[in-house]
């Protein structure tokens, strides 16, 4: 199968041409195993998971990459991230009496549908771009966000089965002289691939079954796992939107505590008054003789 829970990149020695393959397992299992999701949700939460990590792969700076799809029907939002220590979470919103069991393909899952890449650097200025839904899957959605709005071309291959999920990406290398014929040779080859052959061959067998006529190097891999980033210290800044008395009466009113519960991996805070009270000193700021309880 596919190099599990793996990220790794990949070069052509004769052509201006990058690549990376991602493969999940573990990780993809761990976001699963958060909720009930219908097949066809499992699925493409595992091809955004992967196509995140493929992604990040390319930023060089601390911070996460996410890739939101939301719509007005009963389907919310999907949404799926990646930080730089390849770490991966994802979630879908939807109504409990949802059916999708007669939808097969990304493009019918969202009613006026919009999707947004973000980039959120640990330090620095977010970022923001649009990825039209003008494709049938999360692949071609993403192709066309490349072609639109940073005229680099990119080839991307995303699977997932409900137990697996891989992805793979080539690009031109930025400001490389590559010439069209070299970009249609390994972009033709590639599309070859199918999508079991991605879930089940290892990265080097699946390199040499695509381009064994070409000089190819696979990088080390790197691990990829999931990880969610909530704490008890950010569920308490949330609730610091709301004032001192209207935490407290809330308190009051559910049994003398507030419950937060994440959405992405189910991890539950519980804050009683004294916790509360606490959150409104010193600024606002926790610390050894202040901390919650």
């Amino acid at each position: 199968m596919s190099n599990s829970d793996q990220i790794q990149r990949l070069m052509f020695d004769d052509f201006d041409v990058r690549g990376v393959l991602v493969g999940l397992d573990e990780s993809y299992q761990q976001v699963l195993s958060r909720a009930d999701y219908p097949e066809v949700l499992q699925k493409v939460l595992g091809e955004m998971l992967a196509a995140v990590a493929l992604l990040t792969s390319n930023l060089k700076i601390e911070g996460r990459l996410s890739l939101q799809a939301q719509g007005d029907g009963d389907l919310r939002v999907l949404l799926a991230e990646c930080n730089h220590r390849n770490e991966i979470r994802g979630i879908a919103r939807y109504s409990d009496d949802v059916d999708l069991s007669e939808v097969e393909r990304f493009d019918q899952l969202l009613v006026n549908g919009r999707m947004a890449l973000t980039i959120e650097p640990e330090s620095g200025q977010r970022y923001q771009g649009v990825v039209p839904l003008e494709g049938a899957t999360v692949a071609e959605c993403i192709q066309q966000y490349f072609t639109q709005s940073e005229q680099l071309p990119t080839y991307l291959q995303l699977t997932a089965d409900s137990k697996r999920a891989a992805g793979l990406m080539l690009q031109v290398l930025p400001a490389a002289g590559s010439g069209d014929q070299d970009w249609s040779h390994v972009v033709t080859l590639a599309t070859t691939l199918s999508d079991k052959e991605l879930l089940e061959l290892d990265n080097s067998s699946l390199l040499y079954r695509l381009y064994h006529q070409d000089k190819v190097r696979l990088y080390d891999p790197d691990a990829i796992s999931f990880k969610c980033d909530c704490s008890r210290e950010r569920s308490a800044g949330a609730m610091q939107l709301m004032t001192e008395e209207e935490l407290l009466s809330l308190a009051r009113e559910q049994g003398g505590k507030i419950e937060m519960n994440c959405q992405f991996c189910n991890q539950i805070y519980t804050f009683d008054e004294p916790d509360i009270r606490a959150l409104f000193k010193n600024d606002g700021q926790l610390n050894e003789s202040n901390a919650l309880h």
